[in-house]
């Protein structure tokens, strides 16, 4: 919300000092403004889609939702941002003017920009600082599953960096007086925005497709399945999340040949209340009992399925 209205409020006076300037660096950071305020609605767009209820048809519920919306972010910030300031860019150079009127206009608004934006960025830190620990900032985006904060964090800082390039071409033109300078800023905008694209892209696409449990949710998972005495072992064990706070546990555990089902299910139940007091966002889990019998020396370790269903 702080992104969306900071957004907002740039991207009237960005629109305002191009309409009294010309500068193309200007309507480049408009543009690049309305974007930013378009990708934060779709955020939340997203959140609210996924949350709700799960039906016959999608029985895993729609936690995607928000990979999917930061994902056409993604889309949006590199085509309406990236591509539209490249364009701009190519045409300033190719046919420079300079800035005539209200001339310290853009810079005016550039400072007010950059104090907003700060405000925004800064907002999203302290907000992701509550949940990182004590993982740096890349590896927070590269593993983070909530899109929200990577998506805000990612264009906050583009939008910083998009309004010091700006600043340094409006300034030259004024300087100079040769609008090369503003071309020149426009197209470091665009590729700065391009790149943000990118990455965001990579990292949605890789949310989308299905990403495991982190290695220590893992570990905790695990550890919580053997912590009884219902179960030996894990035999094997696939995670995955169906949304940023639903993740899908599925182990083969070992237990003892001599239990009855009722046991059996009982231990399974017991098992599974230990996982979701380990790792809270373990909604769906599936645990199949299994007996596993050690191979003779020298041999691959072997199993049996256990004649009990699995649970």
């Amino acid at each position: 919300m702080a992104a969306l209205a900071a957004n907002l409020g740039i991207a009237v006076t960005k629109f305002i000092a191009f309409f009294l300037t010309g500068s193309s660096s200007m309507l480049a950071e408009a543009i690049h403004s309305v974007a930013d305020s378009g990708n934060q609605g779709l955020l939340l767009l997203g959140g609210k889609q996924a949350s709700k209820q799960a039906t016959a048809r999608h029985p895993f519920g729609y936690g995607r939702e928000r990979y999917i919306y930061a994902f056409i972010v993604a889309v949006v910030l590199f085509f309406v941002g990236g591509v539209f300031a490249l364009y701009e860019a190519w045409h300033k150079i190719s046919h420079p003017e300079p800035i005539e009127s209200w001339q310290w206009v853009p810079v005016a608004v550039l400072v007010a920009a950059i104090a907003m934006e700060g405000f925004s960025f800064r907002t999203a830190i302290a907000e992701t600082r509550k949940i990182k620990g004590k993982a740096t900032w890349v590896q927070f985006i590269r593993r983070a599953k909530e899109p929200e904060l990577p998506v805000i964090l990612l264009e906050d800082f583009a939008a910083l960096v998009g309004l010091v390039l700006a600043l340094f071409g409006v300034g030259l033109t004024l300087i100079t007086g040769n609008g090369i300078w503003d071309g020149i800023g426009t197209a470091a905008i665009g590729v700065l925005l391009l790149l943000v694209a990118a990455v965001l892209a990579v990292e949605m696409k890789s949310l989308l497709v299905g990403e495991a449990a982190t290695p220590e949710q893992v570990d905790a998972i695990e550890a919580a399945i053997t912590d009884g005495p219902e179960v030996e072992r894990v035999i094997h064990m696939r995670t995955v999340h169906l949304g940023p706070d639903e993740l899908l546990v599925a182990a083969k555990i070992a237990v003892r040949h001599n239990e009855t089902a009722d046991e059996i299910a009982r231990g399974i139940d017991a098992a599974e209340e230990r996982i979701r007091a380990a790792v809270p966002i373990a909604r769906v889990i599936y645990l199949e009992p299994d007996i596993y019998r050690a191979s003779k020396a020298g041999e691959a370790p072997d199993k049996t399925t256990a004649p009990a269903e699995a649970h």
